[in-house]
């Protein structure tokens, strides 16, 4: 009687476990065919010589591709160092202004609804618009900003996309993506408790103090969120600054301030070919986005504060 019982669970255990798999089995072969299958892939090829045709005389060249990339290419130092700059400049001014529209439109203001949605709506405008609608803001004979500031200084003739790329191209990446940090500091300011506040202003605080002490370090694990994103977005940067080329062109390369890494990258996979030496630099990119989470991960522990400390909710 046992043994047939015993059969019977196990004859149930093999049907729900084939079910299972059954059911999870789209989503498992999306995964192996679209996530692992080219990541290795990607990896084999960064240790060959491949250039999309050679297939007759592919060759194994070791880490011969990172160590071009890390001794004899200057390019890749020096659109690293672009890259970086941007990164530094970018991510903190996104914080800042996503945190400063957050604040103003959690306020009891009319058509609070309407603003909030006119801020979120750049971000959904599709980037070749966004990028178009900016070169001819940034025009210099007929461009809206030279005639603005022709107003003060007449005859202004700025070349804002050949001198001054960068400055453009963050203010183009801020305008469009503010709204999206907006969104999501709003939603981290509803679960300030208002009975802190409250208490704090009882006690006499103003509202700086209000902030700095009560809001702002509720709002540190948004801040840590969006940090993170915004290091990995900023490091990836690409479609902006070749679409802000001053050249109408397809695949035109930008000026020399906005050559970023992924520019470089570009440059090397689809214009010289170089598909092994293209993905080496892949994924030293992807080590480099790997070790900067990881440190700001460490960091986290002392600017980061959590109502419920998640040490000590570990059972």
């Amino acid at each position: 009687m046992a043994a047939a019982v015993s059969r019977r669970h196990r004859g149930r255990a093999g049907r729900e476990t084939i079910s299972f798999y059954l059911f999870v089995s789209p989503w498992l072969i999306g995964f192996l065919v679209l996530g692992v299958f080219p990541l290795v892939l990607g990896l084999t090829t960064s240790f060959t010589n491949y250039d999309g045709f050679n297939l007759d005389h592919l060759k194994f060249v070791g880490f011969g591709n990172y160590v071009r990339a890390l001794t004899t290419d200057n390019n890749v130092m020096f659109s690293a160092g672009r890259t970086v700059l941007y990164t530094f400049i970018r991510v903190p001014l996104g914080l800042v202004f996503g945190v400063a529209l957050a604040l103003m439109l959690n306020q009891a203001l009319p058509f609070r609804s309407g603003f909030r949605t006119l801020s979120y709506l750049p971000h959904v405008i599709p980037i070749v618009a966004t990028a178009w609608v900016w070169k001819i803001f940034a025009d210099q004979n007929y461009g809206l900003l030279n005639g603005l500031i022709s107003v003060v200084r007449p005859n202004t003739g700025i070349r804002w996309l050949v001198d001054y790329p960068t400055a453009i191209l963050i203010a183009l990446t801020l305008w469009a993506d503010v709204g999206s940090s907006m969104v999501i500091f709003l939603a981290g300011l509803q679960g300030v408790p208002n009975e802190l506040k409250e208490a704090s202003r009882i006690d006499g605080a103003g509202w700086w103090q209000v902030f700095r002490a009560v809001t702002l370090p509720l709002l540190t694990p948004v801040i840590f969120f969006e940090l993170i994103l915004g290091i990995i977005g900023s490091l990836q940067v690409l479609v902006a600054p070749m679409l802000l080329a001053p050249s109408a062109s397809m695949g035109a390369m930008p000026p020399r301030d906005n050559y970023f890494f992924l520019v470089h990258v570009y440059q090397e996979v689809f214009v010289n070919q170089l598909f092994g030496y293209g993905t080496a630099l892949l994924w030293l990119l992807f080590l480099v986005v790997v070790i900067l989470s990881l440190l700001v991960f460490r960091s986290a522990r002392y600017w980061v504060y959590y109502e419920v400390d998640p040490e000590a909710a570990k059972p």
